[in-house]
């Protein structure tokens, strides 16, 4: 997906507050006129944060999508353009009605349309919304007769906006292809955005199967091999560097693949698949066997396969390469345990 040639080409704001805490909303009554630098600038800087958004969501209704709020009011817009300011206003009092837990922040809500997001070189309409919860201060320098003059103005950054939706015009039976940012996405108030307001499902694809993946074997290595083998810090490390150098070598996951080249022993994978297949059950968005491998998500879970050896509160040892040069031992006479490491030089 690329943003570079893309245009933004009508924006509605609103301003929604918090209904629980009896806090106003504010419905503008004609969308924003837009010069051809605002229109350029801002579409930059929107799409902007959508760059790492790796994950994709689609509308969902329990029942049916006829009877889905927003994705009747973003249809409405993709069918007829006119719909696009009153269909707006129709997405405030819907984000206002979920605004209902106490912590929710007030602010304004951007309403957008980009036409020329290219999918597959396929130039692509889309809708986005954006949510503003947190004010900036600002200095404005006025050139005037004593030189410069300072005021402070207050207002939200368009860069770090809370809360972001982008609706891609495409698969509109499967209820659209959205991605989704929300900066403040922990805790019970943060859940509106996603269930209440928007009432999305995550999808799978081949970013969720790595990541799921990378999960289960970095949860397997760590918490269930030292309950069924007699395994040390090290062999832990080396069976976690081996599953990510086959994530970062291997362009396709097959998972028979993985278990003869990365576990070797077979009661080792007996072991990887019992847990495996408990994790399945209990896992409705468990990964599939056979995926494409996203590099994306082996980057982000390759902050987590942490090869570190943790000794009380004096030392921390990064294994990165080869276990047979490091030894664990310990010794008698200080009744302390040891590593005693093998290196050529040092850096």
């Amino acid at each position: 997906m690329l943003f570079t040639e893309a245009s933004m080409t009508r924006l509605a704001v609103h301003y929604t507050g918090n209904k629980q805490n009896g806090q106003p909303m504010l419905v503008s009554r004609k969308e924003q006129d837009l010069d051809t630098d605002l229109r350029v600038r801002m579409a930059e800087v929107l799409l902007h944060r959508f760059k790492d958004a790796h994950e994709r969501y689609s509308f969902h209704h329990t029942s049916s999508l006829d009877y889905h709020e927003v994705y009747n009011y973003i249809k409405k817009i993709f069918d007829d353009p006119a719909e696009f300011h009153p269909q707006s206003q129709s997405i405030a009092t819907h984000l206002y009605e979920a605004s209902v837990h106490p912590k929710i922040r007030p602010g304004e809500l951007y309403v957008t349309f980009f036409t020329d997001i290219l999918i597959d070189d396929t130039p692509t309409e889309a809708i986005g919304l954006f949510k503003a919860e947190t004010r900036s201060l600002f200095a404005d320098i006025d050139p005037s007769s004593d030189g410069l003059q300072l005021s402070l103005k207050e207002g939200a950054e368009l860069a770090k906006l809370d809360k972001g939706c982008l609706i891609l015009n495409h698969q509109q039976d499967k209820g659209y292809e959205l991605l989704i940012f929300d900066s403040n996405g922990k805790g019970e108030e943060a859940l509106y955005w996603k269930d209440k307001f928007l009432g999305v499902l995550i999808r799978q694809n081949e970013f969720l199967h790595t990541q799921g993946f990378l999960t289960i074997t970095k949860n397997f290595v760590t918490q269930k091999m030292p309950d069924d083998f007699e395994v040390s810090r090290t062999e832990q490390i080396d069976l976690l560097n081996r599953s990510m150098d086959y994530f970062k070598t291997h362009d396709q996951f097959n998972k028979t693949e993985f278990e003869t080249e990365v576990l070797h022993h077979e009661d080792l994978i007996q072991s990887f698949r019992q847990y495996d297949q408990q994790y399945r059950e209990s896992n409705p968005m468990a990964p599939a066997d056979e995926f494409y491998i996203s590099p994306q998500a082996v980057k982000k879970q390759a902050r987590v396969f942490k090869s570190v050896i943790k000794l009380d509160k004096n030392f921390h040892i990064y294994v990165h390469g080869n276990r047979e040069l490091i030894e664990k031992g310990y010794d008698e006479a200080l009744q302390k345990h040891y590593y005693k490491i093998y290196f050529d030089q040092e850096a």
